[in-house]
């Protein structure tokens, strides 16, 4: 409980800061509303627009955590599979490889021709804007094992998946919680590079109709709520590896 009222205080206070520098750009350049308008006019969107802005920040949410999810489970499988079967292995990364290297703006428009304007093409992007990173920090966890614990599964002549389940998993625990951190900041962004592409809801389905409107207010305040979901992703991630791997030590 202390823990979640020290984080809340923090959250509180920069909120509080990015507010009050906004509203000094604001007075001292005097923007015109539609560039930029006053914290106090996006704030008045929410009350005036709750159940509109809410309703599609739900169906991002939706997007993100169901590709969070599903992003990290088949990442670490694949790992897994990789140090299983390397020879499997290095016909698989080549390929994940070249996945990773195209633009997510080029496959976004692909995947909403192939899965239509639903959520199924929202969710597979944000798979793939996760999906590397979680295999690669499994596997690279599961590569670096304690030459004495690899001694010992040699000594004891485990097979390989034994020496998987005993010694390689746990240690890899540490690695799979930095992957899942970094995962957690990308799956919104793959979901709302999803639904930029073409989407029927969704907070960036907001902003291309605000901005194509000229609403700004309604444009800051999609922002505003998916900058609160990252944040709301990463804390909840945060804690959820302090709990799977308790014994790491943070300084």
């Amino acid at each position: 409980m202390k823990v979640l009222l020290q984080v809340g205080m923090r959250f509180l206070f920069s909120v509080f800061a990015v507010l009050a520098v906004w509203a000094l750009l604001v007075a001292a350049f005097q923007p015109p509303s539609f560039m930029l308008p006053g914290p106090v006019e996006v704030i008045l969107t929410f009350p005036e627009h709750a159940g509109f802005l809410f309703h599609h920040a739900g169906i991002t949410a939706s997007e993100t955590v169901i590709g969070f999810v599903l992003g990290v489970l088949c990442g670490s499988i694949l790992a897994i599979a990789i140090w299983l079967f390397p020879l499997a292995g290095r016909v698989i990364m080549p390929t994940i490889l070249v996945t990773q290297a195209l633009p997510v703006f080029a496959i976004a428009p692909v995947l909403v021709l192939w899965l239509g304007f639903g959520m199924s093409s929202k969710i597979v992007m944000a798979i793939l804007v996760i999906f590397f990173t979680v295999t690669s920090t499994v596997y690279d966890g599961l590569r670096r094992l304690d030459p004495g614990l690899s001694d010992l599964a040699r000594l004891y002549r485990v097979s390989r998946f034994q020496e998987l389940i005993m010694f390689r998993a746990p240690a890899a625990l540490p690695a799979f919680a930095s992957g899942i951190r970094v995962a957690a900041v990308f799956a919104p962004i793959g979901a709302v590079v999803g639904e930029w592409a073409g989407a029927k809801g969704g907070l960036a389905f907001i902003m291309l109709q605000a901005n194509a409107r000229g609403n700004a207010d309604m444009l800051f305040a999609a922002v505003i709520l998916l900058a609160l979901m990252v944040l709301a992703m990463r804390y909840a991630v945060e804690h959820l590896t302090r709990i799977l791997v308790p014994w790491q030590v943070e300084v």
